[in-house]
């Protein structure tokens, strides 16, 4: 019987592991697939970034609960962690765990799930049939699990949007690929030399691009022959500095004051809008980037190129299953028009859980980053609301899959498309009224 096999869960983040947490906490066995050799490996990528959430909006209920029986003590609550410091001090903490280690495996890449003998197709029992993981292993070998739900928390991380301005990888992209960092380096740590004294150019609007911006205006002092360049889709600068002091999160709101304040000193330039076509070099092998700006096309010789145009989802592995995705932003359908940065930017999200995750292919969710598809601003604590949820739903706990609160603090500034009135992106609504506040994390 399916109800005798355990659920799976895909990817060993913060998400994934709060999902088996609260599993556990509710007596169920998880059956958790990273394809990484290590936990929380997404998040190793950029140790060295600090979070402008502190400890206490960054952990998991559950598996803090679960932590504690074990005398686990949480950082000062107010202090911000570094993508290491969750790793090291939160998540290997938790997959180390009795309870939790014995489900976890790592080295283990989902590349397919299904539903045992049948393909997306076939609709006669569908839903009774239980689901069946093909995993790959580093040495090439691939083995099969079976599942009675699975839970996708497999992030976007892995999956760099490109630098070309149509979605698609700019000519030259990927032979030049050893000259883009995509992501946020350590600049002034163990990336140190690859910028020092050379011309970079930053690719992306969000926080990681102002994380990287910043890094690299920090190093300039050491060496200040470092250039910098910012290249911007947009030229709407409220948005992308964000509120400063009006956000509700101070760390979040200094981001954006100090590359004003970067911007007025002269620190770094900006090309905007630049929409970028081409990767070429000259005879000096210097790297060109060819753009379309408004005085046409434009070379610019840089040295090195950060990418921080965010991520997408990988939804290869999910093509034998009937998904609900929003044709736009490659999100859960019902999250798109909650998200979709096209409508609104202000950092708030109505409450949402298992009912609003569900997909047409019964107990199969998406949740997390991926959940928000190519949408720039996922939360930990969204994603941590979302599996306490559908956990609860998955053991037949209904009452308790329906109480989803969330509350988003305000981010100090929003730009929007609709009118000025009740049913505006940052207007409160009744709903609004019994939400608890969570904090975002740094968006990738």
């Amino acid at each position: 019987m399916t109800t005798a096999l355990p659920i799976a869960i895909i990817g060993a983040g913060p998400v994934g592991l709060a999902a088996a947490a609260h599993l556990i906490e509710r007596g169920e066995t998880p059956l958790v697939f990273e394809a990484a050799e290590t936990v929380g490996a997404n998040m190793l990528n950029w140790q060295h970034v600090r979070m402008f959430s502190p400890w206490e909006f960054t952990v998991d209920a559950a598996s803090v609960r679960l932590l504690e029986q074990h005398g686990w003590q949480m950082p000062a609550k107010d202090a911000l962690p570094t993508g290491g410091d969750m790793v090291f001090k939160y998540i290997k903490p938790l997959a180390e765990l009795p309870e939790m280690r014995p489900h976890i495996h790592t080295g283990a890449k989902v590349i397919g799930v299904s539903r045992q003998r049948m393909d997306k197709v076939k609709s006669a029992t569908r839903d009774d049939a239980p689901f069946i993981l093909q995993i790959q292993h580093p040495d090439g070998s691939d083995s099969r699990f079976r599942a009675r739900a699975v839970i996708d928390a497999s992030g976007t991380w892995q999956n760099p949007n490109p630098i070309g301005a149509n979605g698609l990888p700019a000519l030259g992209e990927k032979a030049f690929a050893n000259c883009i960092y995509y992501g946020i380096p350590d600049v002034l740590g163990a990336d140190k030399e690859r910028y020092a004294n050379r011309h970079t150019l930053v690719v992306g609007a969000g926080h990681s691009a102002i994380n990287a911006l910043l890094a690299l205006v920090d190093l300039r002092q050491e060496a200040p022959q470092t250039r910098i360049t910012w290249a911007l889709r947009s030229n709407n600068m409220q948005k992308i500095l964000g509120g400063g002091t009006d956000d509700a999160l101070p760390a979040r709101g200094a981001l954006g004051l100090r590359l004003k304040d970067a911007l007025d000193a002269g620190a770094l330039t900006i090309q905007a809008p630049f929409y970028i076509e081409r990767l070429t070099c000259d005879d000096d092998n210097e790297l060109l980037v060819e753009a379309d700006t408004p005085n046409g096309l434009t070379l610019l010789p840089v040295d090195s190129i950060i990418s921080a145009t965010g991520s997408r989802p990988d939804l290869d592995m999910l093509r034998e299953l009937r998904v609900g995705i929003d044709p736009a932003l490659e999100s859960v359908q019902y999250l798109s028009e909650l998200i979709d940065p096209n409508i609104h930017s202000c950092g708030t999200v109505p409450p949402h859980g298992e009912a609003e995750l569900r997909h047409p292919e019964s107990n199969f969710y998406i949740v997390g980053m991926k959940s928000y598809g190519r949408a720039p601003t996922f939360l930990l604590a969204t994603g941590y609301e979302q599996v306490r949820s559908i956990a609860a739903q998955l053991t037949g706990d209904e009452v308790a899959a329906r109480e989803v609160q969330l509350c988003l603090p305000e981010t100090g500034v929003c730009g929007t498309d609709l009118s000025a009135d009740s049913n505006a992106c940052c207007a409160p609504t009744a709903k609004d009224t019994n939400t608890i506040p969570v904090s975002n994390v740094t968006v990738f």
